[in-house]
């Protein structure tokens, strides 16, 4: 679910966390001294990794701990007995980043453009190509060729204007503003008028750079940086349709989706487990890596402590202590997304060598 931008308030992120690499370091912990451990429920935790073992073991790193997985009972003892753990600190000794939430939003559609369902969802274009050409360098390596010259690909304002004959709709949905939210999610899915679930997975992306709306919100005085999250913003945007597209074409960068058999799959092409996954900034965390996070709840205020697996990426998930928890499916997953703006600590373990 390449929440590029992903997740509930992932779009505010960058006024918390820096982009550049800073000088970090992996403290070793000793897991008993990892607050909530033990309390938690290990034995889905290590569902979830083996789970994820069919797709890590690509990474030569878990080829190892993932066979051995096979061989065990016992959750709490495979992972002692095979990993250590360490705890991220930043170059300013400080142990808290910023922890937000994505999940897999529901868009009424059809398959037919009709004067309620007249916003379309592409596919991925015909004319995008990828390109390691250096005129590429800052586009993620995407593109298309115009008059015989490799060029970026279009902007967001450029794609709703319809600019590429290569633009063709997968199906169409009933609101602009949710359209927005699924590009940001990933992955969602589409409810059709007899009842039928579509499912629609990442398929690619402009090339462009993620910008935040919410940030331009702030900047602007519409909120305050303690007030504002997905929920408020929606209500704003609708509330004012005459602004709704210059605020969304602030952010240039625009995802096209395809049909799948399966929900939500994250980067490491696995089905998401719910409250089991998070997606991480793979500069400092690979993917396939278990990851003991502490943070709390944004609705409940209650402390989250729990085993997860990184799985997913997403445009706005940068920084070395920094990770998108991802909540499943439905409006209890919708409410916590939105509103989760927390801070915690990251405890990744890796395979003792």
């Amino acid at each position: 679910m390449r929440n590029l931008n992903l997740i509930a308030l992932i779009f505010i992120a960058l006024f918390f966390i820096s982009c550049s690499q800073k000088e970090i370091s992996f403290q070793k912990t000793p897991f008993s001294k990892i607050d909530g451990f033990f309390d938690d429920d290990l034995e889905l935790a290590f569902e979830v990794f083996k789970k994820d073992c069919e797709k890590s073991q690509i990474n030569p790193k878990f080829t190892n701990v993932c066979k051995l997985s096979e061989n065990y009972n016992n959750a709490q003892k495979f992972f002692i007995e095979n990993f250590e753990a360490y705890t991220i600190v930043d170059r300013d000794k400080n142990k808290q980043g910023l922890i937000t939430g994505y999940y897999e939003p529901l868009l009424k559609g059809s398959f037919e453009k009709t004067s309620r369902y007249k916003y379309p969802v592409y596919g991925l274009p015909q004319d995008l190509v990828i390109s390691d050409d250096s005129k590429l360098k800052d586009y993620r390596n995407v593109g298309r060729v115009e008059n015989n010259r490799l060029t970026p690909y279009y902007t967001r304002a450029q794609i709703e204007s319809k600019v590429s004959k290569s633009l063709e709709p997968i199906l169409y949905v009933d609101n602009k503003i949710d359209l927005f939210f699924l590009q940001i999610q990933g992955s969602g899915r589409v409810e059709l008028e007899d009842k039928t679930l579509i499912n629609l997975a990442w398929a690619g992306q402009n090339g462009r750079a993620y910008k935040s709306i919410g940030k331009y919100l702030v900047e602007n005085g519409i909120f305050t940086l303690e007030e504002i999250d997905g929920i408020k913003i929606k209500e704003y945007l609708n509330e004012n349709p005459q602004k709704v597209d210059e605020i969304l074409n602030i952010n240039e960068s625009y995802i096209f989706f395809k049909i799948s058999p399966n929900i939500a799959t994250g980067a490491l092409n696995t089905v998401l487990t719910p409250k089991r996954n998070i997606a991480v900034d793979r500069r400092f965390i690979e993917l396939g890596t278990p990851v003991f996070i502490k943070t709390t709840n944004p609705v409940t205020k209650e402390p989250i402590k729990k085993l997860v697996v990184a799985a997913d990426v997403g445009g706005a998930i940068k920084g070395e202590i920094r990770a998108d928890f991802y909540w499943g499916f439905g409006e209890e997953a919708s409410l916590n997304s939105h509103k989760m703006r927390e801070y915690g600590e990251i405890i990744v373990l890796e395979p003792k060598k």
